[in-house]
């Protein structure tokens, strides 16, 4: 089995998570992470800012598959959509490398890192830094981003819980 790096994203139309690990013979490795912080001007600026800097992450990082969390249905439907509209331009943004997108519901992401569908923050955030042996204090954001690329390493098949710090 070739190494993979893949690219999580947790799209947000104020911050967007990003999450990088190599998947190996040997299991996952971190690589990065962190948010993608657009403030809170006009929608259409803030869309053009995910899509430029999501590419920036691809140009650094070359992912050769990239995961991202499906939309789920908010109760006010004015979020859904503008979540939906920042998750496209993450797509875009992110598939520009010729990398292939695949697609992962909020609870099969977190059933996939805490083994139980309906975890909370706090306990993504502690399996992340447990699964990939991170020290000190990671975002939710980037932790929900890691977990999407976590979940869809273990999709592919292969070991995953064999994990560490990359060289």
């Amino acid at each position: 089995m070739a190494t993979v790096r893949i690219l999580g994203l947790d799209p947000g139309s104020r911050v967007t998570g990003f999450g990088v690990i190599d998947i190996g013979p040997v299991g996952a490795r971190y690589v990065a992470s962190g948010c993608i912080r657009v403030g809170s001007g006009e929608l259409a600026g803030r869309l053009l800012a995910i899509y430029r800097e999501v590419g920036e992450l691809v140009g650094s990082y070359s992912p050769g598959e990239i995961a991202v969390e499906r939309v789920f249905m908010h109760r006010n439907p004015d979020s859904a959509l503008k979540l939906g509209q920042a998750r496209g331009a993450a797509l875009c943004g992110a598939c520009q490398g010729g990398a292939p997108a695949f697609e992962y519901a909020p609870r099969a992401v977190k059933q996939a890192v805490t083994g139980h569908g309906a975890a909370d923050k706090l306990q993504v955030q502690h399996m992340i830094r447990r699964l990939l042996d991170l020290q000190g204090r990671i975002g939710s954001d980037a932790a929900d981003a890691l977990a999407i690329a976590l979940c869809h390493a273990q999709h592919r098949g292969g070991p995953v819980l064999r994990t560490g710090r990359a060289a």
